[in-house]
């Protein structure tokens, strides 16, 4: 098999309300950019509202960590107190397309969240996104093809929205529609901007002292796991190995865990999966472990250890997602 993908590039957590989301982040101990609100006139000569979907980053050199929420209908005026509001200006032909567009998306996070509030988005990173298509192609994998976005990037001179290849897969079950819609939510394979750029980033300087996304854990049914196995073969281009009652995927400096549900207690214990199929937890790589459990006490979180020795803070006290974290002995390459 080729070997296109690299690294895992972020995950995103959904969470029902923003403001709740940003605190909780903040006393685990994440820095996080002020979060986006794309602002948009309901129609011509109206002022433009917050509409749509709100997002934020806790940035890493190479990877990051993505807080997603629905804007409230009911009061789209209720923004975090360090919001950055994004006009989204197009001409009066394009506004009804365009709205349209962010509505499914809407649809898409509402959809996610009528399920659990949680993990529901997982991307990988490629050196080639051309290459990484043709190669899922080859082997019968449905995407939508590769496309490009704008992603918001840091750099020392100020934000800079810099465009971003990606190529989102799609479920092989044929009642379902549209890229991304993979039974257990959004999976996608994107390229990084470009390596100069990624230099320029100011370092950031988590209090927990996170420096990367080192494994994403994706709970099944223990019927479903050999075939979910062989799908991420493909996507991956490369085999698991076993580890205990969980299948691995090695990537460069991070992973993919695939756990039945039976056996999910067992790594992680007291978790349980809200749903089948589910992204349950993630793991960050800290400089040291000792200073974020110092913190983690702190602020209040119940600890607990995995079965391979991580730190982690259960599903319950995080919205959802069991974050674990894990002792780094080197800070990752950009």
């Amino acid at each position: 098999m080729r070997r296109d993908i690299n690294h895992l590039h972020h995950v995103g957590h959904i969470v029902r309300d923003m403001e709740e989301g940003l605190a909780l982040y903040r006393r685990l101990g994440f820095h996080l950019s002020p979060p986006a609100y794309p602002m948009l006139s309901p129609s011509e000569g109206e002022p433009p509202r917050p509409f749509g979907a709100t997002n934020t980053h806790a940035n890493f050199p190479r990877s990051f960590v993505e807080l997603v929420s629905c804007i409230d209908d009911d009061d789209p005026d209720r923004l975090p107190s360090d919001a950055k509001r994004i006009p989204l200006q197009a001409p009066p032909e394009h506004l009804a397309r365009i709205t349209e567009s962010i509505r499914s998306t809407v649809a898409k996070l509402a959809a996610c969240l009528a399920r659990f509030q949680g993990l529901h988005i997982l991307v990988f990173e490629t050196s080639d996104a051309d290459a990484a298509a043709r190669r899922l192609s080859a082997e019968g994998v449905h995407h939508g093809g590769v496309i490009t976005v704008r992603r918001p990037v840091d750099t020392a001179n100020g934000t800079r929205m810099e465009p971003v290849r990606l190529l989102e897969l799609d479920s092989p079950a044929p009642e379902a529609t549209g890229a991304g819609s993979v039974a257990e939510g959004r999976i996608a394979i994107a390229e990084n901007p470009a390596a100069a750029l990624l230099e320029a980033q100011p370092d950031i300087d988590h209090p927990n002292g996170a420096v990367d996304l080192v494994e994403s854990v994706l709970c099944v049914a223990q019927a479903a796991l050999p075939e979910v196995e062989r799908r991420y073969e493909k996507y991956l281009g490369r085999p698991a190995r076993a580890d205990g009652p969980a299948r691995v995927f090695e990537l460069d400096g991070s992973r993919l865990t695939l756990v039945a549900d039976a056996d999910l207690e067992a790594i992680l214990p007291g978790e349980r999966a809200p749903a089948l199929p589910a992204f349950v937890a993630y793991a960050v790589a800290v400089r040291d472990i000792d200073v974020a459990r110092k913190l983690l006490e702190e602020n209040g979180f119940p600890l607990k250890r995995s079965a391979s020795g991580d730190l982690f803070v259960p599903a319950a006290a995080a919205l959802g997602a069991a974050i674990l974290f894990r002792e780094s002995a080197r800070r990752p390459a950009r």
